[in-house]
Parts: structure tokens; C-alpha cells; sequence
């Protein structure tokens, strides 16, 4: 798979403050990434980077292999965690006026703007002031405007922010739908469920540093405690490892969280269970990525 994007060793200090200290990442073409870290860590200052807003002191940020400029800013769809709409202009100039500035015709602009605000059936707040919208409802503002123009890239900065239950599955919908089409996208957030959800690989930022980076399922594997969550039919004693905790179920079966030493596989584990019971169901208990988010800023 190619790599739409690359970060090389990229450094950036601002009056005694080392944002970000030689970052490196890849992101594959037509993937949700997740680029997370605590505040403060220097995923802002990237995102800018990759959008052209700043430049870094050394290293580089590559689009399709080339260096980033400011023409390549047309590709990239970009909508920051501290919203940018204007509160005293109409919803429908107002994107009219942003996707204009994306490179695109008033007819294409309007036609566009038509399918997507049926789309999110907000069709009434054409005429409508920006002030007048909860947060919820101007995010589905910002989010069209963001994605207007059908950017090869693009970086949404906690975009469920302001959503309920409802607008966030609307909203993760499209994002995926957004990535089936072709876009890559870039996904930076402190929910870790919507990572684990929405994400294939990450990269963790702490402390100006990538501190973790890959496939996302393989980290979890690479993070495993070792436990296992099991039901049998009936009660088993230890053998290879260790029962952590038993219930007894209403219909006579038993259920098991065990943990076994790494250097016994789970082949192995198995095949001792069998041979003492009837497995109903197995399931190695994988950390979630916020155990492993939290574990790895705190070492």
C-alpha cells in the first residue's frame, strides 16, 4: 500500500519550547489514522505543518512524495478543534463563500452544498446566522465545509466534539464512507473507543516524541496481559495457569478470567482445557487502546 503522506524527522521549537522532536510517520493511502496524544503533546503544531500553516525548522512533510506546499493545501481537508465559522455570516453564504476559496465554481459549490445539507436534512438553516446554531449543529456545518471539495486528505481534529449519541454515528458514517471513496483520513482524538472503532493504524505523540506507532490490532496483541476469558461446562482446575476469577451461571456452566505465562501458547492452553472440560467460549481479554494510551504516556 502507498503512502499518501510522510513525516521525516521533523523538528519544531518555538522560543524555548521543543514542540516536536524528530517525528517520523507514514500514513497508507485510503486509511484512517489516528494520531493521538495528551494536550500538549504536538499534535497541533504537526497538523499545521501538514497543512502548510507553518513550516518545520528540519526534516519534512511529503504528499504523494513530494514536499508539501502551498498548492497542496487544495487537497487537504482540514477542520480544526477550535471551530473557524463565522458567527454574524449565513450558513449557506458562508459555505458557499469556503468552498470558493477550495477552488471550486459557484454551480459545483451550490450543487454540492444542496446534496449535503439534504444530506444532514438541515436544508432551513440556509438563511440562518451561525450564532443562532447549538455546537452540535454547527459542527455539520463545519464538517460539510471541510469536506466540500472532495479533498484527497483529510484531518478532523476531535470532530465529535458538541455530538450526541445520534449526530456521531451520523457523523462516523461518513467518515468511513469519505475513506471508501478514496480519502485518506486523518483522525486525531481523545476518545479511544472511536479510535478502536474508526482507526486501522496510529501514531501516539508524547512529550514532542512518536512514543508509538503501527497497526492497531497488532499493538494490542504486542500489549497483551495474558488473560483469557472463557465459559466451560464444567469446573476446571489449574493446570498452566492461573484462575483470577469464577463465577458459577444460572444454567450450571462456569465462567473463567485466567491468565497463563507468555511462554505458553494458546494452543497450549487450550488442549489443557479440553482435556479437562468442554469449551462453551474463549476470548483473550486484549487491553483496549486506552490502557495502552494511558500505560505508555505514564512510562
Amino acid at each position: 500500500m502507498n503512502n499518501i503522506l510522510e513525516i521525516k524527522n521533523v523538528v519544531k521549537q518555538y522560543s524555548g519550547h521543543l514542540a516536536l522532536d524528530g517525528v517520523s510517520l507514514s500514513v497508507p493511502e485510503q486509511t484512517i489514522y489516528g494520531l493521538l496524544g495528551p494536550n500538549g503533546a504536538g499534535k497541533t503544531t504537526l497538523i499545521r505543518i501538514i497543512n502548510h500553516i507553518i513550516a518545520p525548522d528540519t526534516g519534512e512533510a511529503l504528499l504523494n512524495g513530494a514536499q508539501i506546499s502551498a498548492a497542496d493545501v487544495a487537497q487537504i481537508g482540514y477542520m480544526p478543534e477550535e471551530r473557524g465559522l463565522y458567527k454574524k455570516m449565513k450558513i449557506g453564504e458562508q459555505a458557499l463563500y469556503l468552498a470558493r476559496l477550495k477552488g471550486m465554481t459557484k454551480n459545483d459549490a451550490l450543487h454540492e452544498l444542496r446534496l449535503w445539507f439534504r444530506k444532514f436534512e438541515i436544508e432551513s438553516w440556509w438563511g440562518k446566522k451561525v450564532e443562532e446554531l447549538s455546537k452540535g449543529m454547527a459542527q455539520k456545518v463545519q464538517f460539510i465545509t471541510t469536506v466540500i471539495h472532495k479533498p484527497k486528505l483529510l484531518i478532523f481534529d476531535e470532530p465529535f466534539s458538541g455530538f450526541d449519541p445520534v449526530n456521531a454515528a451520523l457523523l462516523t458514517n461518513e467518515i468511513l464512507e469519505l475513506r471508501n471513496a478514496g480519502a485518506t483520513v486523518i483522525f486525531s482524538t481523545h476518545n479511544m473507543a472511536s479510535v478502536e472503532e474508526l482507526c486501522e493504524n496510529i501514531a501516539l505523540i508524547n512529550r514532542a516524541k512518536v512514543v508509538l506507532k503501527g497497526n492497531i490490532e497488532e499493538i494490542r496483541a504486542a500489549h497483551s496481559t495474558c488473560k483469557f476469558l472463557l465459559r466451560t461446562v464444567t469446573e476446571l482446575t489449574e493446570n498452566k495457569f492461573v484462575i483470577l476469577n469464577k463465577n458459577i451461571l444460572r444454567n450450571g456452566n462456569f465462567e473463567y478470567l485466567i491468565t497463563k505465562e507468555a511462554q505458553i501458547s494458546n494452543n497450549e492452553l487450550i488442549t489443557e482445557i479440553l482435556r479437562q472440560t468442554q469449551i462453551i467460549s474463549f476470548e483473550e481479554q486484549l487491553p483496549t487502546m486506552n490502557d495502552i494510551f494511558i500505560e505508555t504516556v505514564q512510562k
